[in-house]
């Protein structure tokens, strides 16, 4: 996925090679200080369960494992490390966890940088339009879960409609799918004979029940932008703070990273000032209580077909563009 989505004028060649080197101490160093604070939380959660003070713990280990997936998203772009092999390796594991296979993924991924916002064509558009119920439903988590487990389990049954994935994949998406099931299957036998509920307690609750925090930095990205092929245009990026930055592995620059996908997420920082501070040029951007308040009221108007393909919807107050939806 070392493909370009933007002009190439926006930043000199020697520096966008520069940007674009991976390191494998600097991969351990994020993906090392998320995992261990995921065991952190995980060893916590254990010790306190039973408790009130499972609460604050659950949720916070729950979050921490949904933003694995920033992670997963990376190891898919092949950025996190310069091995290769470390980069397949932790996002196969990384998928099995999120439920989200590694192969499929990529696939769905590599769809979605170069067709973005192409109803058609887009790997994260292969669905209804929103209404205020089933976004919603999507926000808080239970289609988002739903959608997850039923797909794994029609790899697993050899069946396979999304319309993205090529005809020579399809083996490959199948195969994953089955060794997902199988792996889910022994974690269930082996829970239930020996009456442990830690997979659950400690994974796919607190994973489950806290979606909704790491659906806010998901549906940010594109929803209310224009359908058109202008990466300025059709994504956004998001503000934030450092915790949640280093929480999503700088995914809040999402409009840098569609432009040049192939530079690592420690690099997106310099790569946003790269592009957007230094040519005058300022993408959109929105924070993630504002976008959520924005969504919900216009879809309570209407649903995502109420508002015009080519131009956006949902924006900032303060963004350049802004400025009334074609039809109020």
């Amino acid at each position: 996925m070392d493909e370009v989505f933007a002009r190439r004028d926006l930043i000199a060649p020697a520096r966008l090679r520069e940007l674009s080197v991976k390191s494998d101490w600097t991969g351990f160093a994020q993906l090392g200080s998320h995992v261990g604070a995921i065991l952190v939380t995980g060893t916590a959660l254990a010790f306190a369960w039973g408790t009130w003070f499972a609460v604050p713990i659950f949720i916070v280990h729950g979050v921490l494992i949904n933003f694995l997936y920033a992670g997963q998203h990376e190891l898919s772009h092949a950025t996190v490390f310069k091995t290769k092999r470390l980069n397949e390796i932790f996002g196969r594991l990384f998928g099995f966890v999120l439920i989200y296979p590694r192969d499929f993924d990529q696939i769905q991924h590599f769809a979605h940088h170069r067709y973005t916002q192409e109803w058609a064509r887009d790997g994260e558009l292969a669905r209804p339009p929103y209404t205020f119920t089933s976004y919603l439903m999507w926000l808080l988590g239970p289609s988002y879960w739903s959608s997850r487990v039923r797909r794994v389990a029609r790899f697993a049954c050899g069946i396979v409609v999304e319309p993205y994935i090529p005809e020579n994949r399809k083996a490959d998406v199948i195969r994953e799918g089955r060794w997902h099931a199988a792996g889910y299957g022994a974690i269930a036998v082996v829970s239930v004979a020996t009456g442990s509920w830690a997979a659950m307690t400690l994974w796919l609750a607190p994973m489950m029940l806290t979606k909704v925090v790491h659906q806010l930095q998901n549906t940010i990205e594109h929803l209310g932008l224009a359908h058109e092929a202008n990466i300025i245009e059709n994504t956004r990026s998001t503000r934030t703070n450092p915790l949640m930055r280093w929480l999503c592995w700088n995914m809040q620059y999402h409009t840098a990273h569609h432009a040049f996908p192939g530079v690592p997420f420690k690099k997106l920082p310099d790569l946003d000032r790269e592009i957007f501070a230094k040519n005058g040029i300022e993408p959109h951007r929105m924070g993630y209580l504002a976008f959520q308040a924005a969504v919900l009221k216009a879809l309570w108007k209407g649903d995502e077909t109420f508002y015009p393909d080519d131009e956006p919807w949902i924006v900032a107050a303060d963004d350049p563009r802004a400025g009334a939806p074609a039809r109020a």
